[in-house]
Order: structure tokens, then sequence, then C-alpha cells
């Protein structure tokens, strides 16, 4: 099993020396992003060698910190606490992401049984994955507290991150706004339930804070929550809405995750935790949240009133644009005795939304081995913010195999989104971005090995010439062979032999070097 809750994971942290407590008072409005934008881009706590899956970026990260004294409210914030690969290892409880995706692997494509005896073996199995799944309780420590009337979201330490968040007259807002305060909730579950299935969505996006009891919902089109308030509307109904902070620490990483359709964020969860994730109904609306979280929110969203949300400064570095989207009517604001608020700024990488990327970028690297066989490996680079660029390795065995990998990472889920895909041969190492652009710029020809295409793209690329959709580019870096044009004899690439690399790693001490 897996950390109870937030503060217990914060416990553990701070014996781990990977936590700072900050007693001095501090201003939830700009002033804790400042701090936090700081310590995100600096060491990371410890002494722990960087993994071999990013080895350019592996000691950034700073310490997790706790915000004792925060102005205006009398709950503690605490940012940054998965803001390293160390971090993020133990809130999924594991010594390294490749771990975890071996049981991915074993989830989704399980050794099939051959015999009545190994069939019996792995009953055991097939019942332990039944215990993942979320089961609901009467009561929980989340609803200690209880506001309903007297619920105010001004009470909670919600923080704003960069000066132009939601401020009126600024990125398509106008002037006229009404109630902004540039306040966000930034690392939050947003709980949703399909109004025909009755399947719950767990997902993570901001939301703006508007007034006491106002607030402006913010989601993608493709986005399952999306997806929920378009089919509220055709029913003419209201939505409900739970937003949740704290939990079992494998929650926010569930409500990142690709996760397939058919897939629930709950069940994941408790696959991650090694044992399912207790539910408790909410007390105004018809969901249910998670028994050890810190704080929910609960309300009701009307698809048919639209807001203004945003700006807000986004993990590309860039402002996102202002736009209408549904209003928040809070009806009620639970949490336990003596909370803690967690937050995350959201800005140009490394932040803690980074971290929780390549965690992804490990754990699924299964999965999309199914889908594409040719790739060895991948990697998301920091400098492509996750939707900007991907590389990949692949082992060259036939014509333009490069191209067809493309083709198939564009139509791989949320890697559609991908602007750019650098595909390299399988001795390139993915994580290291000089070795990349080194065979890059040795093996292209910038009108034979490259292909552009047309199709959806991130929303929040700010570039493209339509809203969510423009021109992407593949990169063809493996090395030409016949059948690819035009192609001239390849030279072989400098190459040490291995006995004398041998022979140098054993007398290196006497060379006094």
């Amino acid at each position: 099993m897996g950390y109870m809750d937030l503060q217990s994971f914060i416990a553990d942290l701070e014996t781990r020396g990977q936590m700072r407590r900050v007693v001095a008072e501090v201003d939830p409005i700009l002033e804790i992003s400042e701090i936090a934008d700081r310590v995100s881009k600096a060491p990371a706590a410890g002494h722990s060698p960087p993994p071999p899956t990013d080895p350019v970026h592996g000691t950034r990260g700073g310490h997790g910190l706790l915000f004792e004294n925060v102005k205006g409210s009398d709950i503690p914030v605490a940012i940054n606490i998965y803001g390293s690969y160390e971090r993020m290892r133990l809130a999924l409880g594991v010594e390294s992401f490749e771990e975890l995706a071996d049981r991915v692997q074993q989830l989704v494509k399980p050794d099939m049984p051959t015999s009545i005896i190994e069939k019996m073996k792995k009953l055991p199995q097939l019942a332990k994955l039944a215990s993942y799944g979320p089961k609901v309780v009467k009561r929980g420590m989340c609803q200690e507290v209880v506001h309903t009337d007297d619920a105010d979201l001004l009470s909670l330490p919600i923080i704003k991150c960069w000066p132009r968040d939601g401020e009126a007259g600024f990125g398509a807002r106008p002037v006229d706004a009404t109630e902004v305060t540039g306040r966000f909730f930034t690392f939050s579950g947003i709980y949703t339930k399909d109004p025909e299935s009755g399947e719950r969505n767990v997902g993570m996006y901001r939301v703006q804070v508007c007034g006491p009891k106002l607030a402006a919902m913010h989601w993608h089109m493709h986005h399952d929550g999306a997806r929920h308030c378009r089919k509220y509307k055709a029913r003419g109904e209201k939505m409900p809405i739970a937003i949740v902070m704290g939990g079992e620490p494998v929650l926010p990483y569930a409500a990142t995750c690709p996760l397939p359709p058919d897939v629930s964020e709950l069940l994941f969860a408790g696959f991650l935790n090694d044992g399912g994730i207790d539910l408790v109904p909410c007390k105004t609306v018809p969901l249910e949240v998670p028994v050890n979280a810190e704080i929910v929110v609960e309300g009701w969203a009307d698809p048919e009133e639209l807001i203004w949300e945003g700006p807000f400064g986004d993990h590309t570095g860039f402002y996102s644009l202002a736009d209408r989207y549904p209003a928040l009517h809070v009806t009620a604001i639970t949490h336990r005795k003596n909370p803690v608020y967690p937050a995350t700024i959201v800005g140009a990488p490394p932040q803690e939304d980074y971290y929780l990327g390549k965690a992804t970028e490990r754990v699924f690297l299964p999965l999309l081995q199914m889908l594409i066989p040719d790739v060895i490996d991948y990697s998301l680079p920091m400098f492509g913010a996750f939707h900007n660029c991907v590389f990949v390795k692949i082992r060259k065995e036939y014509p333009l195999q490069a191209r067809r990998v493309m083709s198939s990472i564009w139509g791989a889920g949320q890697m559609s989104f991908c602007k750019m895909i650098i595909v390299v041969d399988e001795h390139v190492n993915v994580h290291d971005e000089q070795d990349v652009f080194f065979h890059m710029g040795a093996n292209v020809d910038w009108r034979r090995d490259t292909m552009i295409v047309d199709g959806p793209c991130d929303i929040l690329d700010h570039a493209t010439p339509y809203y969510g959709a423009g021109a992407k580019i593949g990169i063809d870096a493996t090395q030409k062979i016949a059948g690819e044009g035009v192609v001239r004899e390849f030279p072989d690439a400098l190459d040490m032999s291995q006995e004398i690399r041998n022979l140098v790693d054993q007398r290196w001490s006497e060379y006094g070097i």
C-alpha cells in the first residue's frame, strides 16, 4: 500500500530531507509562485544520482515547500512536492519508473496461462485486480468540517501564479469583465460523472476563482470533463462537479495520465496504490470523492452560463488567452480538521508537471510499443513542453520506416498533438538532446527527409494559424538506405574499439589525469 493521504506523504518527505517548512508570512498572490519557481529550478534535494532516463536534467527540482503562514488564510500551502524524480518515485511507491512500467505491461498484456495449474495460480492475481476499484463508504475525514451557506472560496489560500492571470483587457478578455481575482485552483482533481453511463472521470483542469461562491471551469474540447459537459447541455441539465485537493498521493498522477477512454482514473489510482481508493458521497451534489482528501469544493456547473476565464500563465511559458467557459456555482466546501492546501505553479519547465509528465513517459512506453512495435524508446524533451517535440528510437529494417512511425504517433491518442517528431537509429540516446541533434544534423537532407502534415494541434499552441489545428513536421534522422530517395553511400561513424576502451578504463588511475 502507498501513502494514506497528502499529509503522511509530506511527513515522510520531511524525514528524508525532501521538504522545507517556511514559517515567515507569505502572500498567495504571486509571492508563493515566485518562491516556488526559483526552487523548482534549483538543484534537487538530496544526493541521489540522476536516473538513466534523463541524464541531462536529473538533478533539478529543489525541495518541496510547506508554507505555514499564508496571508488571508489559516490553511498551510504545500507546493513542489512532486517536483523531482525522487519525490515522484516515492509518490508512486517504486524504486524506478521502469519498475512501474513493467507492472503496467503485465496489466495490459499479461502472460496467458497454458495449463490448469497455471490458471489456478492466476486466480489470486485476478482477485487482486478486482480489489483496485474504488469503494463507497458512509463517512470520511474530508468531511470533518462542512461549510454550505458560509462556503467562501476566498477563505482558501488559492494562489495567483503570474502578474497578468485573469487580467481584464489582456489576452482577449474584455475590459468590463467582472469579479476577476486572477487566482486559480492549479493542482486539484476535477470529479465529474457521465450523465448517461454514470462512469466517473477525474481530470486535472484549472479553475478560476471569480468570487466567494463563483468560479469558471476550464477544459479543452477533447477532455472527458468537456465531453460530460456537452452531454449535460444536450439534456438541458446542470452538471455536478467536485474539486478535490489532496488524498492519496497517486491521485494527482492518475488524473494527469492519458488513459484510454474506458479505463477509470480511480481504478488506475488503486492499481498504483496497490489498493482501492475509498470514496464518500458529497454533501450537496450526486458525486463521490476520496475519503482522505484534504479539501473538497462542491458545486453545479451551468453549461448555458458562460463566463470569462483567463488569461492564464501556462506550462508553455506564455499566457493562454481568455475565453468563456461554464460558470461553477459553489454549494459546499468540506475539509478535514487542520487541512493542507496543495498547489502548483504552472509555467515554463521545469515545474512539477514536468516530473509528472516524465513519469508518464516512462510508465506508458509499453502501451506505446503495443500500438507501435517499431518504437524501442522515446523521450519528451523539456524544451518541448510535452507537445512541441518527441524523440523516437527505432531499429531500422525497411525503407521509409521512420515515416510510418511518425504517422502512427500522430494517430496515437494525445501524441497526435505533437508538432515535431525526430526519429533516430537504435544506437542514439533519445534522452540526450545533444546526441539526437548531432545525428539530425549529420543524417538529414531537409528536402528528402522531412514531411509536413496538417492536423489537430494542442489547444495551447499559440503558433498555429487556427485554434487547435495546424502543421506538424516529421524529421527522419536515421541512416538512409536504398528505397528512400537519392541516397549516397553513408560513411561509417567514428567508434573506438572496445578493447582500447577497456584498457583505458583499467589504466585510468595510472595516467594521473
